[in-house]
């Protein structure tokens, strides 16, 4: 099948669809505005790269005709479009046929919400596609939230992980110590900020409880990096954490198994009403990895609460600490929750069938 995929050539996601697609032996033709060229993610050979020539918001709109006599050179089977709202634009104006239009997640949760021009053009976008494709079931729901799409029919094309790639195997654990981790961007909207105060009053109820040589067991890992930063620096200090917790900065999707493999926890302590799919969950729940996952929409999907992992109260510090404790107390209880964790994933999210999937919605777009 030959796929003219559009969509930000920077973004790890992309890299992970195109490169998958093909590997299948399609013949995948990347397109993308000037300013979202390849950076560190490594993109396959197989896959041919058109940059068009307009940077910028005003890109998706002036890029159109471009985009259009490309399509008549290369004439693909299918036009797989990422993000609703930019590529979304960028498609439609070119009026490319037959489209899949992948929804990411802001760009149905947030953007649409920021004025009624930005809701007619998402929704215009929407229902000017052929299929619609989502990486989860909650942000399906959500597109349908938007106004005029209630009946829409959403495919559903989990973002998983390649089980080989993440896998227990890869455990280098030598010492004694409980690592706890996550690995998100430094920002508010993630509450890094919960975490690290979640660790000051687990220590501290530790030591209540006179169980201080636990205690002194307990790191935490911190990977990635953003506005955030200093903010959080100052907050370890003042909590006297900095035995305890470590930012240790922006690693490449290829390094993440390694770092996963250090841990005993997995725990993201988003504050946002809503996650589109929680990946860095399903990457953990593959290593073996019980997670402790604040009680947004993506995380509610992935994670099975009390079976792979603990669903907590958003904002709430307190609540991430008590599920922390369960798990640092209770070695078996982690190795059971990690066990069910990777079958979990195992059934629902090996990206092998994941790429499967995407390809049989294009096929059926192609017999419609």
């Amino acid at each position: 099948m030959k796929i003219l995929f559009l969509a930000n050539a920077a973004s790890v996601h992309t890299v992970r669809w195109v490169n998958a697609l093909a590997d299948k032996n399609h013949e995948v033709h990347l397109v993308y505005k000037y300013d979202d060229e390849p950076t560190e993610n490594i993109i396959s050979e197989n896959v041919l790269l058109h940059r068009l020539k307009s940077a910028g918001t005003k890109g998706y709109f002036i890029n159109a005709h471009e985009l259009k006599q490309l399509f008549r050179t290369i004439k693909p089977d299918i036009v797989n479009a990422h993000y609703a709202s930019g590529y979304g634009t960028l498609a439609r104006l070119a009026k490319l046929k037959p489209l899949v239009l992948s929804v990411w997640g802001s760009d149905v949760y947030d953007f649409p919400y920021q004025s009624r021009i930005k809701m007619r053009l998402v929704v215009s976008n929407i229902l000017y596609a052929d299929k619609i494709a989502s990486t989860s079931h909650s942000m399906a729901e959500q597109v349908k939230r938007l106004k005029r799409l209630e009946n829409c029919r959403i495919n559903v094309t989990p973002f998983g992980v390649d089980l080989n790639k993440f896998s227990p195997r890869e455990t280098i654990k030598s010492n004694s110590d409980i690592c706890i981790g996550n690995i998100k961007s430094l920002a508010p909207k993630y509450g890094i900020d919960d975490l690290i105060k979640s660790i000051r009053i687990l220590i501290d109820n530790l030591i209540n409880k006179k169980l201080k040589d636990i205690s002194e067991k307990i790191k935490v890992n911190i990977y990635g990096d953003g506005d955030q930063k200093n903010e959080l620096i100052d907050l370890i200090k003042d909590l006297n954490l900095e035995s305890v917790v470590y930012l240790k900065g922006v690693i490449p999707n290829n390094k993440v198994p390694k770092a996963l493999a250090e841990l005993d926890i997995f725990c993201v302590s988003s504050v946002l009403d809503s996650e589109s799919f929680g990946v860095a969950a399903v990457e953990a729940m593959s290593m073996e990895l019980p997670v402790v996952a604040t009680n947004v929409s993506g995380f509610k999907e992935v994670v099975d609460d009390n079976v792979t992992g603990i669903i907590v109260e958003r904002k709430n510090p307190l609540a991430l600490a008590n599920a922390l404790e369960r798990l640092v107390l209770d070695e078996e209880l982690r190795i059971k929750m990690g066990t069910q964790g990777r079958n979990r994933v195992m059934e629902l999210y090996d990206w092998d069938k994941n790429v499967d999937t995407m390809v049989s919605v294009y096929e059926k777009c192609l017999l419609k």
